[in-house]
């Protein structure tokens, strides 16, 4: 089953699973949010919309909200200071189609649940969290950039100087 719908004077096809970056609408990250313009519910028997089928709706997770890439319009003309630089970026929100919906139905699933770890994994460690490897402390890393530095500057230091003696027969001739 597919459906076409009208978000932001804009039209999708989407099917369930289908995911979607749309101008932005409202909804926190991981909620589920109903479009109801649709326009054709599409199957065995196809609905058309005179505009919009009657009791049809969408039904979508909000995954993510985001900015567009940066579009910018530069004008320029033959003339002195008439040059003019804008730009801008879209806010879109990216969303997964979860169900299409007909006669006025509810949406019957809520958000995603996160996938859980193998039951392996989880009975490996009998309940006790493995250790995380030991990181090296803010001291030994402290300790270790004020070394690479002084020996760069010994190195500068034993560049031989010029002596004023030296100076002042060169400056004579």
């Amino acid at each position: 089953m597919f459906a076409v719908i009208k978000t932001g004077g804009r039209q999708y096809r989407v099917v369930p699973d289908d995911v979607l970056e749309i101008g932005k609408i409202a909804g926190d990250v991981g909620t589920i949010v109903q479009l109801g313009e649709v326009l054709v519910v599409g199957g065995d028997a196809p609905v058309l919309g005179s505009p919009t089928v009657a009791g049809a709706s969408v039904a979508a997770e909000v995954l993510d909200h985001k900015r567009g890439p940066k579009v910018i319009a530069f004008k320029k003309r033959r003339r002195k200071n008439s040059r003019r630089k804008r730009g801008y970026r879209d806010e879109i929100t990216v969303l997964r189609i979860t169900e299409i919906l007909t006669d006025g139905n509810k949406p019957t699933i809520g958000p995603r649940a996160k996938k859980e770890k193998p039951a392996a994994a989880a009975t490996a460690g009998d309940g006790d969290a493995p250790k995380a490897p030991a990181k090296k402390t803010a001291a030994k890393k402290a300790a270790a950039k004020p070394r690479a530095k002084a020996e760069t500057k010994a190195e500068t230091k034993k560049a031989p100087a010029k002596t004023a003696a030296a100076k002042g027969k060169s400056s004579k001739k």
